[in-house]
């Protein structure tokens, strides 16, 4: 991740101060129960860094067991990061992420790491480590946080031992990284990935010199690329036939019969090439007629009788706000 911001949220930070009361009996105490985080001041800071505000993360002293004055400020990022023992197991956390990750190490070793982070950074006695472990650490895994595995979206064996799994996230998270901005507003848009082949015919539109006949061959074009790769986002069954050869091949055919609907004027100039990739279909029209920033009206309609059992292809080039498209 050079070139994109990251910021690593870390759960402990959230743990709950103990009262002079608990102190006493911090030995009895649980860490690793879910009640010993405040959750909802976790889901509050993940809600507005999802949302681009800056937050005040908690910074929690595990040797006095108790919340510092000194909140680290943390910036809105590219990527977030929420790690913690206990992030899959509430259903409220797990929405705010985009991708679920648990993280398998064996037994041995997550004893041995505890051992060592609780001595060395947390001053704590190695007995004393052992027997909360014993006593609520091992047992709260098997309530708590292996029940939660089956909600991680990718799990990791050998830890962060596994180079294998780790470079394919990243490659995953820099991939989502690379989508267009407006993706990542409208989960349902999809953006032609750009070809110099596409580019080639951008700067032959755009270019004033072209004539009128070359601009609308290539427009014709890059118009059946968008059909085509609209056609591809449609849903298909498998159906078996048998070829000429007499064998017999698994192929795919739409679901549902298709249809288009152009809005006139615009829409009229993608019919050709809905045509021309999806012979005999059905085409019809509707004209609307806007009023300023927000009123619209239907005009005219000419729509197939039996639309309802088609999908539709909606054909309308113009992009503005889409007020004209939307009911």
């Amino acid at each position: 991740m050079r070139h994109e911001r990251v910021v690593l949220v870390n759960q402990d930070s959230f743990y709950h101060s103990l009262s002079d009361e608990k102190l006493q009996k911090v030995h009895e105490y649980n860490f690793d129960h879910p009640d010993a985080f405040n959750t909802e001041l976790l889901l509050s800071c993940m809600e507005k860094l999802k949302l681009g505000q800056e937050v005040s993360i908690p910074s929690y002293d595990f040797k006095s067991h108790k919340s510092t004055e000194a909140a680290c400020k943390v910036n809105p990022s590219d990527v977030i990061i929420l790690e913690g023992i206990l992030v899959l197991h509430d259903p409220r956390v797990r929405d705010l992420m985009n991708m679920k990750i648990f993280v398998d190490t064996d037994s041995d070793i997550r004893l041995a790491r505890r051992i060592q982070r609780d001595t060395i950074e947390r001053g704590r006695d190695i007995q004393d480590v052992l027997d909360q472990y014993d006593r609520f650490v091992k047992p709260s895994f098997d309530e708590f946080i292996l029940p939660s595995k089956k909600f991680a979206d990718i799990i990791i064996p050998r830890g962060g031992d596994n180079d294998v799994a780790i470079d394919l996230i990243v490659q995953h998270i820099h991939t989502k990284l690379g989508q267009h901005d407006l993706c990542k507003i409208y989960a349902n848009l999809c953006v032609i990935t750009s070809t110099f082949q596409i580019r080639g015919m951008h700067t032959l539109i755009r270019d004033v010199r072209t004539t009128k006949h070359d601009f609308v061959f290539y427009a014709d074009r890059l118009i059946r690329l968008v059909v085509e790769h609209g056609l591809g986002h449609l849903p298909f069954s498998e159906k078996q036939i048998t070829t000429p050869t007499g064998s017999v091949y698994t192929g795919v055919v739409f679901r549902k019969r298709l249809c288009g609907i152009s809005i006139i004027r615009s829409g009229e100039s993608m019919e050709n090439a809905l045509r021309a990739c999806c012979k005999g279909i059905k085409i019809g029209k509707i004209l609307i007629h806007r009023e300023g920033n927000s009123g619209r009206q239907l005009i005219y309609e000419k729509l197939p009788a039996d639309i309802s059992s088609r999908h539709v292809f909606l054909l309308d080039p113009v992009l503005a706000s889409g007020l004209e498209t939307q009911k």
